[in-house]
């Protein structure tokens, strides 16, 4: 079985569960796909954030405070293959999040409430990523609260097998 995270016209991501990289495209080309939240049957595949374990020989990197906004909507870039250098680039951007997100706590669309405690000392401070619309990051940001999107979407916690 493979693991395809997808995403319809509307930007909706959900998983989809596969015998092989052929059953999605049949499944595909044959209008069998849709999407669960508004059914659109315009399905394809999301980039993805592979699981890679840390290496146990470097040092532990702090991760700032990430975000993801809510709105964020994913479409196919390419319909070829990719260069190598921007495979193997894409490749090293999402070791980089899935470290950075290792030690990090998800809180989900209370994200912002989240960061502004941190940030006057309401809460102790901690890595945190989670879920903020557009407005919520320019306002964060405005009050010199630092976050950052995030390259590559994340699923909520609840959502994963």
């Amino acid at each position: 079985m493979i693991v395809f995270d997808l995403a319809c016209a509307d930007g909706h991501r959900f998983e989809g569960w596969f015998g092989s990289s052929s059953d999605f495209s049949s499944q595909c080309e044959r209008g069998l796909l849709t999407c669960p939240q508004c059914g659109s049957a315009d399905v394809a595949k999301a980039p993805m954030a592979p699981a890679v374990p840390a290496k146990t020989n470097t040092a532990k990197v702090q991760p700032e405070r990430a975000v993801e906004t809510a709105d964020q909507k994913s479409t196919p870039v390419t319909s070829g293959q990719l260069p190598p250098k921007v495979v193997k680039a894409m490749k090293k951007l999402a070791e980089a999040q899935s470290a950075a997100l290792k030690d990090s706590k998800w809180v989900g669309k209370d994200f912002a409430e989240k960061s502004r405690a941190m940030h006057y000392g309401e809460n102790d401070s901690e890595n945190i990523h989670g879920q903020a619309t557009v407005e919520e990051a320019k306002d964060l940001l405005d009050e010199g609260i630092a976050v950052a999107p995030l390259p590559f979407p994340v699923s909520p916690p609840e959502d994963l097998n």
